[in-house]
């Protein structure tokens, strides 16, 4: 991509709404456009982070074993009756009529449909486990929308359901989608901690949500600060085995991490004081176990082994992917704008000509261009007629983790400057090194 024919309207100026980090860079950057109050166009620097996440989101809950696919927006206000939540989930439920006076509704969640289409077509207990899941645009009706994307109207989540014979296999199910977020949020270079939460309207006895750290969170969060060492790094998991998914759960969960919905105050007191940290936290995710709660009332049954209808066991886990890539900046910026993790970097490099029109310097951003183009590493290549200052600050600004500078002093060295955003470090290198320890970096992310 070259930045003179990209689509990133930049601002100059913080727009007066925006009141976090995330927000106002998402702004800045010309990541997100305000289509109406909490609901946002995606434009493309934004829209290429929002499909890296859910890629991510989608090799490791098919890793898992877990079925993709997808249902619509809008659902049918009979399912909500049936389960007894339509008049319960409260006016953050955008309800809606169609012409033929049918009531219908903007989905906030899945459970209801879900659970029509499971007992449609599975009859028989041999047909499970089964977990289906799928990425979609949810509306909830936030009274005060705010915090851009992170707490907005519309939003963009990954929900996903269990159904299982048992509660004993259902908690095996919980607990395998424990492991599959901690290695999800780990690949987004995030540090997401389990916490004991409420249920709230989803319902259910056992439920944790996933929060990162950061002053603009939502939630006061009570930890011991044990939780925060732990990884679960490159570890082979096997996803059928119950005891090992069951050890890694208890790994992360002793520790003790709750919202303050669920915080105990006795409980907190027994961990070491040294150890004892008080927070803010932005919710990324959340997993429940909910038994027959939709099952029964919706007659979700299947024969079981002894020939006699039996409702399901199930839960419920959601990803809210459109909030993480706030999540995410609030996480990994500075003062001049945006630092992604490579791993989800809308691009990898920037190259940055530092003389626009200088035969050797667009001969060489051209070939570094096509090579670590043709090396898989996603390049956006400031070619813009513009000072050194702007092209810099951009960069900076729209956060690629690499920025490779091209000018006519270093080249007649044979060298150019690679520079990591994180940092500030800066290497000079000829061309071919530079690209060689860029691959080094990319491969295997």
């Amino acid at each position: 991509m070259r930045l003179s024919r990209y689509f990133m309207p930049v601002l100059k100026e913080t727009p007066a709404e925006a009141q976090i980090a995330s927000h106002r860079l998402m702004l800045r950057a010309g990541m997100i456009r305000q289509a109406s109050a909490g609901i946002y166009s995606w434009l493309p620097l934004g829209l290429k982070v929002l499909r890296r996440l859910e890629q991510i989101v989608h090799e490791e809950q098919q890793r898992a074993g877990h079925l993709p696919m997808l249902m619509p927006t809008i659902q049918s206000a009979d399912l909500w009756k049936e389960s007894g939540r339509y008049e319960d989930y409260g006016k953050e439920m955008l309800r809606i009529t169609d012409r033929h006076d049918r009531d219908m509704l903007y989905g906030p969640t899945n459970e209801e449909l879900i659970t029509d289409i499971f007992r449609r077509d599975v009859g028989s207990y041999k047909q499970l486990p089964l977990t289906l899941y799928h990425i979609q645009w949810k509306f909830r009706d936030e009274v005060r929308p705010r915090f851009g994307v992170m707490r907005g109207r519309e939003f963009l989540m990954k929900d996903g359901y269990n159904f299982d014979l048992t509660k004993e296999d259902a908690m095996h199910a919980y607990n395998r989608h424990m492991v599959t977020y901690l290695r999800t949020y780990e690949r987004m270079g995030l540090k997401a901690i389990p916490m004991r939460a409420d249920s709230g309207p989803i319902g259910g006895e056992n439920t944790h949500e996933f929060l990162v750290l950061a002053d603009t969170g939502e939630s006061e969060v009570f930890y011991d600060s044990a939780v925060t060492d732990l990884s679960l790094g490159a570890r082979d998991v096997d996803y059928d085995d119950v005891d090992q998914c069951r050890a890694i759960m208890q790994e992360f969960t002793t520790p003790y991490a709750r919202t303050d919905e669920t915080h105990d105050e006795a409980t907190f007191a027994e961990v070491p004081e040294d150890r004892r940290k008080t927070a803010r936290g932005i919710e990324v995710g959340q997993i429940f176990y909910f038994g027959t709660k939709y099952s029964e009332p919706m007659g979700a049954t299947v024969q079981g082994p002894d020939g006699k209808p039996v409702p399901v066991h199930m839960g419920s886990h959601g990803i809210g992917v459109s909030r993480l890539v706030g999540a995410l900046i609030e996480a990994n910026h500075d003062e001049n704008g945006i630092i992604w993790p490579e791993s989800v970097a809308p691009y990898g490099v920037s190259i940055v000509n530092l003389k626009q029109g200088n035969t050797d310097t667009d001969r060489v951003c051209e070939e570094l261009y096509a090579t670590l183009g043709k090396a898989g590493i996603e390049v956006l290549y400031d070619d813009r007629e513009e000072r050194a200052g702007t092209k810099f600050a951009t960069a900076d600004l729209m956060g690629a983790p690499w920025r490779i500078t091209v000018g006519p002093r270093g080249l007649k060295d044979g060298v150019v400057e690679l520079t990591s955003r994180r940092t500030g470090d800066a290497q000079t290198l000829d061309p071919q090194a530079a690209v060689e320890r860029l691959k080094d970096i990319f491969t295997g992310l």
